[in-house]
């Protein structure tokens, strides 16, 4: 199974694009890894154009194939080994790509939503969307080394 992380923006926090970047390097001893960057669009004054245009955006970069898990802060909240348990579940139904789609600022379109197989929440709190993605990143290669049986989590 592939992943295919996918965000609105560049990661601007050299700190936060570093932990990404070696967690997905983690992520890679188990599956391959792509991470699609997606433009903000122009002009963030008008929020329901801006949850429309990121929408169009997120769609086209998820294949129709693709099991998608949307963050989402009013989404289900996991333990590790329960996320472990949804990323295992998804591997042994065949699914070949887990797209993991994080929106912009103001939110993601209702379409969005609708084509998410699962809605995720990381935490209660508010993560700005930059520790959203480090968090996440983690949690994924975490989720691999429990379906591994491997010593990196510790309860």
């Amino acid at each position: 199974m592939k992943l295919h992380f996918v965000w609105i923006g560049k990661t601007k926090n050299r700190h936060a694009a570093a932990l990404i970047e070696e967690y997905l390097e983690r992520c890679q001893r188990f599956a391959p890894c792509e991470v699609s960057e997606l433009k903000e669009p122009p002009g963030s004054s008008d929020e329901k154009r801006v949850i429309a245009a990121e929408g169009e955006k997120l769609l086209a970069a998820v294949e129709r194939d693709d099991f998608v898990i949307l963050l989402d802060e009013r989404g289900r909240a996991l333990t590790s080994t329960e996320l472990a348990d949804l990323l295992g579940k998804q591997q042994l139904s065949g699914v070949k790509r887990l797209a993991l789609v994080i929106g912009g600022f103001a939110g993601v379109s209702n379409e969005v939503k609708q084509r998410a197989h699962f809605q995720l929440s990381l935490s209660r709190m508010t993560l700005t969307h930059e520790l959203a993605r480090v968090v996440l990143t983690e949690q994924i290669y975490r989720a691999f080394t429990l379906l591994a049986g491997l010593p990196y989590h510790k309860p």
